[in-house]
């Protein structure tokens, strides 16, 4: 009398720990979306997150990176969960041929990321040169899910999983190469021309110098300096941290020589001249702040728009526009 082999425990929960990790990735990308769309400030032990943010390398399409990813999470986790929505008892052919789809796509869909996730790892390292703890634990995510798609159920035909999963990593491997083609290429295009998008030279490259920051390479033009120094005239501040790129993007904007003539306000404790008490009076909750005629405007402004709120006569021919016109 033969006794029936039990199912591992791992087969028993594979697709609830899938659907467990695609939820908490969902809820990672998903908070830096929103971090990404409303110019904020990721809470980060590392000051990486912010230069991962606000690289070029974190959209695509126009579009936030991290809005891709949080699809990706939320369809793995359907994939996970979906056979679980039919009762095998009642509709048995229906349960089989839904668990048997849906496996494959789980492989498709961990072994995509965890070539998407590799690639970004290596951006990570040596283009951005950054430590961001969100995407690390993205990127062990993406890797997690592929594993417990492996281990998760007994596959039949090995040969050709193996073979689907060389066409599906072929097929993510040259599309993250061609959708970073364009972004590389305009990164080695400096210096850009005035009146065109700065985005190729706003975003900085390696890590701040500790208190300083990254030092401003653009040039000023006679509108920027006159409306630098209208701005501290009318007593305008702007709040930033040396750390942060995006108040890096707002000095570049200025040029060299405009950013001089700002009044700024450095927040970090650590920062050359810094006045955090100041900050934390002003109630400064993100890089870069502006208070102008009493009013905080928070996040990267043009030039034009601080003119009009600051009512600035002076020349308005600016050699960068933001955004892109």
């Amino acid at each position: 009398m033969s006794r029936r082999r039990s199912t591992p425990w791992i087969h028993r929960w594979s697709r609830l720990l899938i659907a467990a990790i695609a939820l908490l990735g969902a809820l990672v990308t998903g908070y830096l979306t929103v971090v990404k769309l409303t110019g904020g400030a990721a809470a980060c032990p590392t000051t990486g997150c912010e230069q991962v943010l606000s690289s070029p390398y974190a959209t695509v399409f126009g579009v936030p990176l991290t809005l891709f990813g949080l699809l990706a999470y939320i369809g793995m986790a359907a994939f996970a969960l979906a056979p679980m929505a039919v009762n095998p008892a009642e509709k048995k052919d229906l349960h089989s041929k839904l668990d048997n789809w849906t496996w494959l796509l789980l492989f498709a869909g961990g072994t995509a990321m965890t070539i998407f996730s590799g690639y970004l790892l290596y951006l990570l390292a040596f283009e951005i040169k950054a430590v961001c703890l969100y995407c690390l634990a993205s990127a062990l995510f993406s890797f997690s899910l592929l594993v417990l798609t492996l281990i998760g159920r007994a596959w039949e035909d090995i040969g050709q999983l193996f073979f689907t999963g060389i066409v599906v990593g072929m097929v993510a491997l040259i599309g993250t190469l061609g959708v970073y083609a364009s972004t590389k290429s305009s990164l080695a295009t400096n210096p850009i021309a005035p009146n065109q998008d700065p985005s190729a030279i706003l975003n900085p490259v390696g890590s701040p110098q500790p208190g300083i920051g990254w030092e401003v390479t653009t040039k000023s033009g006679p509108a920027e300096i006159a409306l630098a120094r209208h701005l501290n005239q009318i007593g305008a501040k702007m709040y930033s941290a040396y750390w942060c790129p995006h108040c890096y993007q707002q000095k570049q904007l200025f040029g060299k020589e405009g950013f001089n003539e700002l009044g700024l306000v450095e927040c970090a404790a650590d920062g050359k001249n810094a006045q955090p008490d100041a900050c934390v009076s002003a109630g400064i909750k993100s890089y870069p702040t502006w208070q102008i005629k009493g009013q905080p405007v928070a996040g990267v402004q043009s030039l034009e728009k601080l003119a009009d709120l600051s009512g600035y006569q002076g020349p308005r021919n600016f050699n960068y526009s933001w955004p892109a016109p």
